[in-house]
């Protein structure tokens, strides 16, 4: 396939998929401000839940607001985050492309999509913005597999699914654990619309990062757009 055709494919598979388918910064912390990270951790993450939510009639008797995580599980959990910043893509890694992108890159660009992808009868457009972000998440643990790796698919969703459910208790097992766990479900099994579309995005993500390391470093990486050929 020739850099003309390739481009023209996948633009057209964007187009195809996409019509189908303040804060402030924080100022650094001196060591003698760390210990407040915590605190301005909650704050935030109170502050970020009650604002996103309209306000609703006071809560009957005994009814509870669902709880936020605690800041403890959050820097925890975002902690082992740090490593899908650090995972390269192994894909990339076993071809011997210079400065690959990470687990975290790919996950962003594919949130983006998402969030520019034109409204679809059916689709949750904010729901695949969050499953974009979370759909890889099991890899701050396992890593990222490859066909290459050997490893039986079956056995390859066994253990991202109890990297998951460690990471979700990492997070206190709360709501916020429990959605992040349906999202990751919902993906995987690839059982909604939701699904589907953010599947679409993972390979147009893949096969665009492809074109242009071909363009920036000279190589050939057809195998990568030939693996999304008939790929549903």
């Amino acid at each position: 396939m020739g850099g003309g055709s390739r481009a023209l494919s996948l633009s057209s598979l964007c187009a195809t998929t996409l019509a189908a388918a303040a804060r402030a910064p924080a100022p650094f912390l001196a060591p003698a401000h760390r210990a407040l990270l915590p605190l301005r951790l909650a704050a935030a993450m109170s502050s970020s839940s009650s604002s996103s939510q309209a306000p609703a009639a006071p809560a009957a008797s005994g009814d509870a607001a669902a709880p936020a995580p605690s800041a403890s599980n959050a820097i925890d959990f975002l902690t082992l985050c740090y490593r899908l910043k650090t995972t390269k893509r192994a894909g990339w890694v076993k071809r011997g492309v210079q400065a690959p992108e990470s687990v975290a890159d790919h996950m962003y660009r594919m949130g983006v999509m998402a969030l520019v992808a034109a409204d679809l009868p059916g689709v949750d457009r904010d729901r695949c913005v969050k499953m974009a972000i979370v759909h890889d998440i099991a890899e701050a643990i396992v890593g990222d597999i490859t066909p290459s790796d050997n490893v039986p698919k079956e056995e390859k969703s066994r253990m991202e699914k109890e990297a998951l459910d460690h990471m979700c208790e990492l997070l206190g097992g709360g709501p916020r654990a429990q959605e992040i766990r349906e999202l990751w479900m919902e993906y995987e099994n690839n059982a909604s619309l939701e699904a589907k579309v953010v599947k679409d995005f993972d390979k147009i993500e893949m096969i665009l990062q492809a074109l242009e390391y071909e363009k920036e470093q000279g190589r050939d990486l057809e195998e990568f757009f030939q693996s999304t050929a008939g790929v549903q």
